[in-house]
């Protein structure tokens, strides 16, 4: 199998990383950062069910851990799998979160620049979240 294009997108938070990472990890409030899970999540078993912009999809989550992983599998309705690799690492008094987004096969330039975008705004509503105390 060979491998796709990857891009790390990261963004600094000025907020001790345990705190980012167990906002983050308390998945039913990642719609508040998450736009692609604007609707919400449900609880189902050891996965949750997100109804979003490409239909409904299972997640599930990495086990809650010491080491700042976030990593989430989505199964779409059509049987389609993403691995999304998101991490939180100490940055000094802060965090560093970096999400690795795949680009997946048959995707055009502009749809990969557009899930960039995407994730970009994603983790800049996180940072506002986390750096006002809004999480509280």
């Amino acid at each position: 199998m060979a491998t796709h294009e990857a891009k790390i997108i990261h963004i600094t938070i000025a907020r001790n990383w345990r705190e980012v990472y167990a906002f983050m990890a308390r998945h039913e409030d990642m719609p508040l950062w998450a736009s692609g899970l604007s609707s919400g999540l449900a609880r189902d078993g050891d996965d949750w069910l997100a109804p979003g912009p490409l239909g409904n999809a299972r997640v599930r989550f990495a086990p809650t851990n010491d080491f700042g992983v976030v990593d989430h599998l989505v199964t779409l309705e059509d049987g389609t799998q993403v691995h999304n690799a998101l991490r939180v690492v100490p940055n000094g008094d802060g965090a560093e979160v970096m999400f690795t987004l795949l680009r997946q096969p048959g995707m055009s330039d502009d749809q990969f620049a557009g899930d960039i975008r995407w994730v970009e705004k994603d983790l800049a509503s996180l940072k506002s979240i986390m750096e006002t105390g809004k999480d509280r």
